[in-house]
């Protein structure tokens, strides 16, 4: 399959290394910023052409766009290729406002193409573990914990950082929203949310918030999260919960503990149909391409990756009341 990148910033690499496992070939490169691009195509020996303009990359014969944008720009350029029949895989978050998070969610469905979005953390082996245990259990509690480090010059190292109509908010659209696809996949889709969010750490530096505590009622379970990029440094993500059963379970990215007793997990679990191997992106890429190829439904599609935004943009709407969360 032939491939095209647009953003051509940190992420890109991973894409990049994933997508040439797959061995498929990468014939355009898009960036605002040329000399990016061109470090890139030098830095992978590409034979790609570079764009400035997202649309004239279909001059190329294109299989599969990987939107690696800004957030404001996901939706935008995820809606052009869609109605061009063109596959997507956009990093998250799917849209910044429910207006965008709709208008994806229908032309994926009208749209010949495969739309995925990369929540990569589905891909863990102890996410796939515990996602497993727990379908013929009842969850009583569960809650999450985020901690990472995001300074004044995070912020500033790029232009739309911290800006509220171009990032679409702060710590639970950037580096929380996996978690909450993680909860949600586990414990089932939320019904209403209320949350407290602020900012404590950049007051007049920042449009968006640092920290948040939420919490999420369903139909099967009720979960919370406290999510922050105050912290000193970054911490590993955690998820804490208990079973009916009295099981206390603990999930982080590479380990699982049940009742204080340490899972082994087999590096080479099947996922999806497909061995388990190297990290998250990896994955998830080698995955949205061999659904392409075998014509086979990509689980994470704007249907599954719709309600993690959804969450996300009706915690800012809670503004500390219960908000009922629409379909």
């Amino acid at each position: 399959m032939k491939s095209a990148i647009i953003g051509c910033g940190g992420i890109s690499r991973t894409h990049i290394n994933a997508i040439l496992k797959t061995k498929s070939e990468i014939v355009a490169l898009c960036d605002i910023d040329v000399i990016k691009a061109q470090k890139i195509k030098e830095e992978f020996n590409l034979n790609a052409e570079i764009y400035q303009d997202y649309q004239k990359i279909l001059e190329k014969d294109i299989d599969v766009v990987h939107i690696l944008t800004p957030h404001y720009l996901h939706a935008e350029m995820a809606y052009f290729f869609l109605k061009k029949n063109i596959n997507v895989l956009s990093e998250k978050p799917m849209g910044i406002t429910l207006n965008q998070l709709k208008k994806i969610e229908k032309i994926a469905k009208k749209s010949q193409a495969q739309y995925g979005v990369c929540l990569q953390n589905r891909y863990n082996p102890t996410s796939l573990w515990l996602y497993n245990y727990l379908k013929d259990k009842k969850v009583t509690y569960a809650h999450a914990d985020i901690c990472w480090h995001r300074d004044e010059k995070y912020y500033a190292s790029d232009y739309w950082r911290g800006k509220k109509k171009l990032e679409g908010g702060g710590v639970l659209i950037n580096q929380a929203i996996h978690t909450l696809d993680l909860l949600q996949w586990f414990f089932g889709r939320p019904k209403s949310v209320v949350a407290d969010i602020n900012n404590f750490s950049l007051k007049d530096k920042i449009e968006v918030e640092d920290s948040a505590m939420v919490l999420f009622k369903g139909e099967k379970s009720s979960y919370s999260i406290f999510a922050t990029n105050s912290a000193k440094t970054d911490l590993s993500p955690i998820i804490n919960l208990k079973l009916e059963t009295g099981e206390n379970i603990i999930l982080s990215k590479d380990r699982l503990i049940v009742d204080n007793k340490i899972i082994e997990i087999e590096d080479d679990i099947n996922i999806y149909g497909k061995r388990c191997y190297g990290n998250g992106h990896e994955h998830l890429i080698s995955d949205f391409y061999y659904k392409i190829e075998k014509k086979n439904k990509f689980e994470i599609d704007a249907e599954e990756a719709i309600v993690s935004s959804k969450m996300v943009l009706y915690a800012y709407k809670s503004r500390g009341k219960i908000k009922i969360i629409e379909e």
